[in-house]
């Protein structure tokens, strides 16, 4: 571009050339600057067309031009293109909208099938019992406030695809780098769901999911979404379908609901709703029955957010949220007939975290499991045979395969139908002297000899509490580890030895000060303990050491949440295997045991799980610890069954064990093993701690009565069942380097060898409450807040008094936590 003057020194205000022609103005440039870029042009002057010291302009790059001009034209078409492809799988998923009732996919449910290891049927994994389909008018208005409130905010705004909530999530996702929300809304959780259950998901599930999501909104009303999604959606326990939630969870609270024109469903309570739209994303991260404390904390968020969008007011909120989770006695799951229901529950819940509710209920799976149903059938009777006369007490046993870890029976109460709760899996009691080969083992690694002696005498052991006041102020107190021996009965001088033989607390409280009550919660989590053991809000410090969460009653089997049968036989299958901790790629957890062998579809093709897990199993294990120790360990405790305190554990074979009792024989095991299986027997009333005074012939009931009779009668029956196999010609057999076992039909095994880990998982119990234990009567720890009055319910943040309790421990507090048990015979 060049200005151009009419003449050398006039004023005419000069004119834009543009290619020469000279059309256009522009103001004078005040400065006088005359370099060509908007003021007065050099001296010489022209016509705009290139005259003397004139430049002509840059002619504009045409072909560059013709490459933009394409490319805009390919984009505007392929955004066309893009467009119409997308409307049209919109238009064709619309013939998908009929498909989608709730009706039609239970219709087509296919139901999986659970064997035990000799292929006998077990049980039936369907919803098809407990399932029933209700129309909206029999659902309570506040579910379904609940359920938006927690699942989809935007509910009632967004035509099924919340884009606004897809930013959100987005925003939310790069600003703390990592996924940290979902945007599903519900119409495309149900469409998921829906088309999961039809197993006619694609590979553009995600782009079908909400072409479907769309129509489906065009199609049907707000309220018939919320209805059929409710009506279809898992809560846990079996309960597929907001009526059988309803009636699982709270059907204690609404007598004679459940019936056809009195719906449990229409009845709930706002805390109930939000209990069990809490329950939704995850059933077993949220179950009020495994793990309280994470269900209570997201039941609140519900309550929390149905507060913010008016469906409650605050004072509703306020008295919702201090309603207490229904205890684990009162949810009762739908039944399903089952020749082992204590069993096919918990594998049916191991199914589920494996491969998603839809798959195991509708997908037609077949299960082959660890169990031996005819050694299953033998130990309910002699469970039945045992106890069913006292009218009360119950029992929970479970058999463990040594070399696999697989389960072979497992009974968690005397009667499903009347106690569907299993202590078995989700019982936390105390364990009191059953659990002293954890510190004897941890004694052993530490290089203490099974010949050290100690004073067999009232113990009187010094040690330190720290905890917060009720100001908040730290408070360190020296305090005293008293320690009396079960029956007052004393020995004088005695051996570690002689100590584990004859169950000496006296002895057992000096060996575990001096090894330290952390490091013995550490061996017992690394032979596979994984109920937490430590005391919150309060710490210990023994012998000078450090501060830990670890109270000294620990080490005598005072806990403050208590243990189950199968951790306990578990980590007994430990010292089986020379301490080896014995797992398999089957199962749930990093060296959970075993229940499931292999899983096949109809057809007879092995399933892969969602996270992985092969579908079929192999034996994993690794040395948790030294295999010396627990071959040591071993010999000490044959002792307690030859001459000890477990003699009716006896049944003249290989055999060892360890008894237990707790305060007021509150609470009474047995754990041990052979060469084949590991067996842990508890014995107590399933929902309190009732003293156990004269229930055995008279005497009080401890772990060397009905616990070692239980056992015995076990061991004697698996030999027998062992012997008509062996004549049978069907003797199973598995591969292990340590032990002989009769096991069938496992998988070869893969060994690796690692440490251990020592990362327990969350109890079922929420007790804060230091534990005691460890004798008849001792002080433990400052007394920690009182406990809610359901026994499921998360502890307040602990505030321990600043004075210590008075002595003596009562035992757990019912089927799920325990109060602090005393360690005995």
């Amino acid at each position: 571009m060049r200005l151009a003057l009419a003449g050398p020194g006039t004023a005419e205000r000069p004119r834009v050339s543009r290619d020469g022609d000279g059309v256009g103005t522009l103001p004078l440039d005040p400065a006088g600057n005359g370099d060509g870029s908007g003021g007065f042009p050099p001296r010489g002057g022209g016509d705009g067309r290139g005259g003397e010291g004139s430049r002509r302009p840059k002619p504009p790059d045409k072909p560059r031009l013709k490459k933009l001009r394409v490319a805009l034209v390919l984009l505007g078409l392929s955004l066309l293109a893009a467009v119409s492809w997308i409307f049209g799988i919109m238009m064709a998923v619309a013939s998908d909208l009929p498909q989608l009732e709730d009706r039609a996919q239970f219709a087509s449910a296919h139901n999986s099938v659970i064997f035990d290891d000799h292929n006998h049927r077990l049980a039936l994994v369907t919803n098809n019992a407990g399932r029933v389909l209700i129309p909206s008018a029999q659902i309570a208005p506040v579910m379904k406030e609940a359920t938006v409130a927690i699942e989809d905010k935007r509910f009632y705004q967004h035509r099924g695809v919340d884009f606004v909530g897809i930013g959100r999530a987005f925003l939310d996702d790069v600003l703390h780098r990592g996924a940290q929300q979902g945007a599903s809304t519900i119409t495309e959780q149900f469409v998921k769901n829906a088309l999961q259950a039809q197993g006619s998901r694609t590979v553009f599930e995600k782009l079908r999911e909400a072409a479907l999501a769309y129509q489906l909104e065009r199609h049907w009303d707000k309220d018939k979404i919320l209805s059929e999604y409710l009506n279809e959606i898992y809560f846990g326990e079996g309960a597929y379908g907001v009526e059988a939630a309803a009636r699982t969870y709270f059907g204690w609270n609404h007598p004679g609901c459940g019936v056809p024109h009195h719906r449990c469903a229409s009845e709930l309570f706002p805390w109930e709703a939000a209990t069990l739209a809490g329950l939704i994303s995850s059933p077993s991260g949220y179950d009020p029955k495994t793990i309280p404390q994470a269900a209570l904390a997201r039941r609140n968020l519900v309550l929390q957010n149905m507060e913010q969008q008016g469906d409650i007011t605050p004072a509703e909120y306020e008295r919702c949220s201090r309603v207490p989770l229904p205890r684990p006695g009162q949810i009762r799951a739908p039944e399903t007939p089952s020749k082992a229901p204590y069993f096919t529950a918990w594998v049916r819940q191991q199914l589920i975290d494996l491969y998603g509710p839809g798959r195991v209920f509708n997908g037609g799976l077949r299960v082959k499991s660890t169990l031996d149903l005819p050694l299953e059938e033998r130990v309910q009777q002699i469970v039945d045979s045992t106890l069913g006369g006292l009218g009360g007490p119950s029992s929970a046993v479970v058999v463990l395969d040594n070399a696999t870890g697989g389960v072979r029976a497992m009974v968690g109460g005397l009667d499903y139908h009347s106690q569907a709760f299993n202590i078995a899996t989700e019982g936390a009691r105390q364990p009191g002297s059953a659990f002293k080969p954890f510190t004897l083992v941890t004694a052993l690694e530490d290089g203490i000899s099974p010949e050290t002696t100690f004073t067999s005498a009232p113990q009187h052991l010094p040690y330190r509490v720290k905890f917060k006041d009720k100001r908040g102020k730290t408070v360190i107190k020296n305090d005293l580890f008293d320690v009396q021996n079960y029956a007052n009965e004393y020995g004088g001088v005695r051996t570690v030895f002689s100590g584990t033989t004859f169950s000496d607390n006296a002895v057992y409280s000096q060996l575990g000060m001096r090894v330290g009550p952390a490091n013995v919660a550490e061996t017992a989590h690394k032979m596979g303990i994984t109920s937490p053991l430590t005391s919150p809000g309060i710490e210990y410090s023994v012998n000078g050491g450090p501060f830990t969460h670890y109270n000294p009653a620990l080490i005598l089997g005072g806990l403050s949440t208590g243990v189950n049968p199968l951790e306990m036989a578990h980590a007994f299958d430990t010292l089986a295997e020379n301490g080896r901790l014995i797992s398999g790629t089957m199962a749930t957890a990093h060296g959970a045991p075993i229940g499931i062998l292999k899983v096949t579809d109809s057809g007879g093709h092995v399933v892969t799980a969602n996270n992985g897990a092969p579908g079929i199993n192999r034996v994993e294990s690794e040395q948790a610890i030294p295999a010396s120790v627990a071959e040591e360990a071993k010999s000490i405790l044959e002792t307690v069954v030859s001459e000890g305190t477990g003699t009716h554990a006896q049944t003249g074979q290989y055999e060892w064990g360890k008894t237990g009792t707790t305060t007021d024989n509150g609470d009474a095991w047995f754990a041990g093993a052979t060469r084949d299986i590991t067996v842990a027997v508890w014995v107590g009333y399933p929902n309190s701690t009732t003293p156990m005074k004269t229930l055995y012939s008279g005497g009080p009931v401890d772990g060397g009565t009905y616990p070692a009779d239980i056992f015995r009668q076990i061991v004697e029956a698996w030999g027998q069942i062992q012997a008509q196999e062996h004549h049978s010609h069907h003797v199973p057999t598995t591969s292990s380097s340590t032990t002989s076992s009769s096991s069938s039909s496992y998988a070869p095994s893969t060994t690796t060898v690692a440490p251990a880990s020592t990362t327990a998982v969350p109890s079922a119990s929420s007790s804060s409450a230091p534990a005691t234990g460890g004798g008849t009567t001792h002080s433990a720890a400052p007394a920690a807040p009182a406990a809610p009055a359901a026994p499921t319910q998360p502890a307040p943040a602990p505030a321990p008094a600043p004075t210590p309790p008075a002595t003596g421990g009562t035992g757990g507090t019912g089927a799920v936590s325990g109060g602090g048990g005393v360690g005995a015979g």
